[in-house]
């Protein structure tokens, strides 16, 4: 019963579809301007096939292919944007003449923070091969460390507060906090990478 209802549904949907292309095929024929004279007039049949249109691709295979190119390219683009600055196709995280500020700001100054990273590795590897008094003593070297960088911190967000209001008025939302995570990081390791050396702060 079930399998019958539905065969009986799937038709009248078919008788459906096959009665709107008909009326569509009519209409167009009557807004079709005439014919002009030794030309065959096209029969209603070819007029419907013409009319439909794929909504996909026919071959899936060669659209999919076609989409992993534009996403190869694109992300070839962001790749090149990475290491040029091209705003075009920057993370949107990046985009924006005060980020590209920060950016050239942060870059030519030499900040305790990025070799936070570089020492923290170090104290792992030595801390194995030390005795324990030398290694107390490297511990409190380490917190030391990290309370110079929890002020420089804080400091790098105070003055690029100060130089974004000065610059351009008001700042956006976030940017401190971009400028900090920027000087955290070993700045041959930062990206986008650098365009400005050291010393060359933005005028």
């Amino acid at each position: 019963m079930l399998g019958r209802k539905k065969k009986q549904e799937e038709a009248e949907v078919a008788r459906r579809d096959a009665e709107r292309a008909e009326q569509e095929a009519r209409e167009a024929e009557e807004r079709r301007p005439p014919q002009p004279k030794g030309q065959p007039t096209p029969r209603r049949k070819d007029q419907v096939a013409a009319r439909r249109r794929p909504l996909v691709p026919n071959d899936r295979k060669v659209a999919r292919q076609t989409q992993r190119e534009r996403t190869r390219q694109l992300r070839e683009k962001q790749r090149i944007a990475m290491e040029t600055g091209d705003e075009r196709y920057l993370p949107v995280r990046d985009r924006g003449p005060q980020r590209r500020f920060v950016r050239d700001w942060i870059d030519a100054r030499t900040g305790v923070g990025e070799w936070m990273l570089i020492v923290v590795l170090l104290f792992l590897f030595i801390s194995l091969a030390v005795p324990e008094q030398l290694r107390i003593v490297m511990s409190q070297f380490l917190w030391l460390l990290v309370l110079v960088v929890l002020v420089e911190c804080w400091w790098v967000a105070r003055s690029v507060r100060r130089k974004i209001e000065e610059r351009f008025g008001e700042k956006e939302k976030g940017i401190r906090f971009y400028a900090i995570m920027r000087a955290l990081q070993i700045r041959r390791l930062r990206l986008p990478k650098p365009l400005v050396g050291r010393g060359e702060f933005p005028s």
